[in-house]
């Protein structure tokens, strides 16, 4: 479960990243409110993923899947540049998404607990 709260965290992260060129540098109300709540709702998927996985595993997962999608996004949308070796780094980071994910194991390892 805590897996499936950090991929809809960071697609959230996405949506929320590409949301921000709509929004005119905030100056646009409706937008922006639905940026916000995006936000919002990535960071609160977040917390509930680190709940049980390890902070470092999941915000590295987390970011990654922004990146990944905002970049993949960017270029699909607003034409931004997409040669090869841009392309190639965006690989690695998914590459390194994976790796941090089959190195969790099944469940994840939770980490300590704070209190």
């Amino acid at each position: 479960m805590a897996w499936l709260c950090l991929v809809l965290a960071g697609l959230l992260e996405v949506a929320w990243a590409i949301g921000l060129k709509y929004t005119q540098g905030f100056t646009r109300p409706g937008p922006t409110a639905v940026v916000v709540a995006l936000m919002a709702g990535s960071i609160w998927l977040l917390a509930l993923a680190a709940r049980t996985l390890p902070i470092g595993t999941a915000y590295a997962v987390w970011t990654g899947i922004g990146t990944v999608g905002a970049a993949a996004l960017g270029i699909l949308l607003f034409r931004e540049p997409h040669d090869w070796p841009r392309l190639a780094c965006i690989g690695l980071i998914l590459l390194g998404i994976i790796g941090l994910r089959l190195a969790a194991g099944k469940a994840g390892a939770p980490g300590p607990t704070p209190g």
